[in-house]
């Protein structure tokens, strides 16, 4: 009994920081406006862990007009947050990047990808673990999946050492995610998770590169 107390307070202490603990009555519930986007704009698709850490990250970036939050890389029909979270379903968190290709370019999106998280964890970005949270990058032409195969190559070779374990794969269908999951880091800025994870994790990135940021931040 002794033993289990320290192992039950660590399990507990684990799901009030993870991405799957959400409660949908934590919400903030400003509505969130559906975006269109214009006839010049381009999208891409990245998993890497939680999707509310990746949409931030994306959306820091210039040139980036908006990030959705969603669901892609299995086989399952109509996803939801409940069934991807038993990992069952094939598919991972994925954000769908909306950018104006003249400001910023596909190459430099996936330079984001890689450096804002560890493409060397399998199945998961801590504190998150499952399938649903392995790194997939996502190509819809043989240039974008050379674009993602060289940067691996490099990474492998210079930093790296062989390790990276991130999928390339070709994309088909994206499930966006349910309403409020959308914009949910900004909406949500004390939310337990946002504030001990998916905010540090976009510090860090903004750290990292900032001369790939927008002005305002």
């Amino acid at each position: 009994m002794k033993l289990l107390k320290p192992i039950l307070s660590i399990a507990f202490s684990f799901l009030l920081i993870s991405c799957f603990s959400f409660s949908k009555k934590e919400e903030n519930e400003t509505l969130i406006k559906t975006y269109k986007p214009n006839k010049n704009t381009k999208v891409a698709y990245f998993a890497s862990g939680c999707f509310w850490c990746v949409e931030a990250i994306f959306e820091s970036v210039a040139g980036v007009e908006e990030a959705v939050s969603g669901y892609a890389g299995g086989e399952t029909k109509n996803p939801t947050y409940q069934s991807i979270g038993t990992g069952k379903t094939g598919h991972a968190e994925t954000v769908a990047v909306y950018y104006n290709p003249k400001e910023v370019s596909f190459e430099t999106l996936v330079t984001v990808f890689f450096g804002s998280h560890n493409p060397t964890t399998k199945n998961g970005q801590h504190p998150d673990y499952g399938t649903q949270y392995r790194s997939i990058a996502f190509y819809q032409t043989e240039k974008e999946k050379k674009i993602i195969e060289d940067k691996i190559a490099k990474l492998n070779k210079e930093v790296y050492d062989g390790k990276i374990v991130t999928e390339v794969t070709q994309h088909s269908k994206f499930y966006e995610a349910e309403e409020y999951h959308q914009d949910f880091e900004k909406r949500n800025p004390n939310q337990g998770y946002v504030k001990a994870v998916s905010i540090p994790r976009l510090n860090k990135f903004k750290k990292k590169f900032p001369e790939l940021l927008k002005e305002k931040n």
